[in-house]
């Protein structure tokens, strides 16, 4: 034997609630021209906080790009190092001293600095050029796209990223595999191109062997930048920081650790967080007036068919619930409008990478929830010319 059970309510009471939503719908769509400006001024509020953070979330990404792109797990570096750009040069004896520390498995030297490269041409190029440890290639580019990594064990030889292709081509200089220009004196030749993420100092990036990259520095100037890290097998990676930070002489931090230094730094002395938060104020400042100023008014002008639901019965509870909905409804709409022009948005940018955009899913949920704050504010303003609403009105 079976049983059937049927939850629902009086048909009456389905009935009016549809209707109520109805109603609110006829509202909405009976004035198109404020519900379209509602609409695009929340869409223009999304669009424009979204996009904004999403291009800053990218900038800072860039500062860490090389600690990202390294695939090391501890970066040791002179005391007085403050994020991942300043390269102040250590001793080479620092090198060994890290090696010799217990649960290290291996330790790559990585040097690291901003050169002019001298082209055939004689145009000058500021480039980064990055040398790395011809046994491990610790602090490899991404992915090369012509060539091999183990290319740069040939004497003179580097790999060039994306950049330098377009800057050298700029510059006069296309480049191909074989291509042959000179830094601070020292000839090099191409014999890879890679993929990788661009740099926050937007300059072309080079990848050498340490020897080769040594032989392009001044004469006495310190070829060691930073020691790249692999903690051995089983060890705690802030167990090998703390033994790497009993040297005295260097410091030691987990890429993690470094990265948000790093990030640190930037927010703190630099005019980026700023302005960029000035400009995100605005989006909320014109998200509010736009929006609070045009519902206010949409509500004020529909109040005649507001007295006439209060008329059939509508309590105060009820009207503000059916303006609670429409402010809802907008916002919704609204919000998925801009979310969605920011994917556009996003779609252009990345493949040419400029400007830099990075979105985590905690933007879009954050701006989500200012929208709906901005709603509810809204609601808030709307619902205030309700408490003059009587049911003679619908006779006025």
């Amino acid at each position: 034997m079976s049983v059937s059970t049927n939850i629902q309510g009086p048909p009456a009471a389905r009935h009016r609630i549809t209707g109520i939503l109805r109603f609110a719908f006829w509202m909405l769509f009976r004035d198109r021209t404020r519900y379209l400006t509602l609409i695009g001024g929340l869409a223009f509020c999304t669009l424009l906080i979204t996009q904004q953070l999403g291009v800053f979330c990218g900038i800072m990404r860039l500062t860490t790009s090389l600690l990202r792109t390294s695939g090391a797990e501890i970066w040791a570096m002179d005391e007085r190092v403050q994020h991942a750009l300043d390269g102040n040069p250590m001793r080479s004896i620092e090198l060994q001293r890290v090696r010799s520390v217990n649960g290290v498995q291996w330790a790559a030297p990585l040097l690291w600095r901003i050169l002019k490269a001298t082209l055939p041409n004689g145009e000058l190029v500021q480039v980064q050029l990055t040398g790395l440890d011809s046994a491990t290639f610790a602090g490899r580019p991404g992915r090369i796209r012509l060539g091999r990594i183990e290319n740069l064990r040939i004497p003179g030889g580097v790999i060039v990223d994306q950049v330098a292709l377009q800057k050298f081509r700029s510059a006069g200089m296309p480049i191909q595999l074989g291509s042959r220009f000179e830094i601070n004196g020292t000839q090099v030749h191409v014999v890879g191109i890679c993929q990788t993420e661009r740099s926050f100092l937007g300059a072309p990036q080079l990848f050498a062997s340490f020897e080769t990259a040594e032989q392009c520095l001044a004469v006495g100037d310190k070829p060691l930048t930073f020691v790249l890290v692999k903690p051995a097998p089983g060890e705690d990676p802030a167990a090998v920081v703390a033994r790497i930070n009993q040297l005295g002489s260097v410091r030691a931090l987990t890429t993690a650790g470094f990265s948000m230094q790093t990030m640190d730094w930037y927010f703190r002395n630099t005019g980026i967080p700023a302005a960029f938060l000035i400009v995100v104020l605005m989006g909320i400042i014109v998200g509010i007036a736009v929006t609070g100023q045009t519902f206010y008014l949409f509500v004020h002008d529909n109040l005649r068919y507001l007295a006439m639901m209060k008329a059939m019965g509508a309590g105060q509870g009820l009207l503000s619930l059916l303006v609670l909905f429409q402010a809802s409804l907008i916002g919704a709409v609204g919000f998925g409008i801009g979310l969605g022009l920011t994917v556009g948005f996003a779609l252009l940018v990345l493949p040419v990478e400029v400007p830099a955009f990075f979105l985590p899913w905690q933007v879009p949920l954050g701006v989500g929830g200012l929208i709906g704050g901005i709603t509810l504010l809204v609601s808030w303003i709307g619902i205030r010319p309700l408490r003059t609403v009587e049911p003679g009105m619908v006779f006025k």
